[in-house]
């Protein structure tokens, strides 16, 4: 008999996953970009971004109609080392993916390629794109704006998104150099990963239109939607600790998000219509890619990267501290770490066990059952 345990492994729940989102509409083909997305996440050990939000945010909003299974990828406009999609609020993975894909062939072509993005749906961790581009020995940059939870600095009301402002570098080490995070202080789906287990959601990371910082977490998700609260931008609450940093940073992908391919922003991003219906999203993304060949080649910019950050990983360490890290190592480490699957929490056992007897997929028995 085997032992009971909350780790999926990766070939179990990648092919339930892409099962599930083809049980949804989802062409296989399509669905494999998808989950591969998905599960890169958690591989990473970003959980807010991984299983914990495969019903939630995709299952869920393709059955209420305001996400298309089937991916529409117009191309609108196409210059060299330029263009615009339309992606008719299809799959945003699959929507990314190919975005990403075109810019970095505009860049090996033309040493830099852009690719702005009107219509998409939510496109998993800007990482997988910035990955993609540093596979090739591209920097990679990304950024989506969201649904409004940023307050501006010296505000109250959600005006912008998380807006990740996504970078990636090539480097001779074993892993690239990946800054990806959100230009608030938090993000929604980390509130709602403390919503799942039941934790506080920590002071100054959110502040109420009284002013004050909130931080019963389910209660927070709720006033999100309401705008009763709005996440802090990176800095935090006030101009003290530099918040008017990430509020600018925010602001930068907002602006870049919907005004290259003439998309929506802001308060047009809530999801929800005139009269509290839900609505499709409409989000907008950008992808650069610039080819280090272009410039003094691959092979010299990588190890100039990995030099710089061999060199800080070196550098003196704060007393108590025995590791310095650069962006991309702990999600290299955890990638290491989880070489026999995905822990999946109580919540989001009971979702995979009803999407699947939804759908039938009677194959499928996890190892948290036994």
């Amino acid at each position: 008999m085997s032992k009971k345990t909350n780790i999926v492994d990766w070939n179990t729940i990648t092919n339930f996953v892409i099962d599930a989102f083809v049980g949804y509409g989802v062409p296989r083909e399509d669905a494999e970009i998808c989950a591969d997305v998905l599960l890169e996440s958690d591989k990473r050990g970003i959980e807010s971004h991984g299983v914990n939000r495969f019903k939630p945010i995709y299952l869920d909003r393709i059955k209420a109609g305001i996400q298309n299974p089937v991916t529409d990828f117009e191309i609108v406009k196409d210059f060299a080392a330029t263009a615009v999609v339309d992606g008719h609020d299809g799959m945003g993975q699959v929507i990314g993916t190919k975005a990403m894909q075109m810019a970095i062939d505009k860049a090996h072509k033309y040493g830099i390629g852009m690719v702005a993005v009107r219509n998409s749906c939510h496109y998993g961790i800007a990482g997988y794109y910035a990955s993609m581009a540093t596979k090739e020995g591209c920097i990679g940059i990304t950024g989506t704006n969201a649904r409004p939870s940023i307050a501006p600095t010296f505000g109250v009301e959600n005006m912008l998104g998380t807006n990740p402002l996504t970078i990636g570098l090539p480097t001779d080490e074993d892993f690239p150099f990946i800054i990806d995070c959100a230009t608030s202080i938090t993000q929604r789906g980390k509130i709602e990963y403390y919503a799942r287990i039941g934790k506080d959601t920590p002071a100054g990371m959110v502040v109420g239109r009284d002013g004050m910082p909130h931080t019963d977490s389910e209660a927070i998700l709720t006033e999100l939607n309401t705008g009763e609260a709005a996440l802090a931008p990176l800095g935090g609450i006030g101009e003290e600790l530099a918040g008017y940093k990430g509020y600018g940073y925010a602001t930068v992908v907002e602006i870049l998000s919907a005004a290259l391919a003439q998309g929506n922003y802001m308060k047009m991003l809530s999801g929800i219509g005139e009269h509290g219906e839900k609505i499709p999203y409409h989000l907008g993304h950008f992808f650069i890619a610039a080819d280090t060949e272009a410039f003094m080649g691959r092979e010299a910019f990588e190890k100039t990267a990995g030099e710089i950050c061999r060199a800080l990983r070196a550098s003196q360490k704060a007393p108590g501290c025995e590791r310095i890290y650069t962006a991309g190592e702990k999600e290299h480490d955890v990638r290491l770490a989880r070489e026999d699957g995905v822990p999946i929490n109580n919540a989001v056992q009971k979702e995979l066990c009803a999407v699947r007897d939804e759908l039938g997929l009677t194959q499928y028995k996890f190892a948290f059952e036994d």
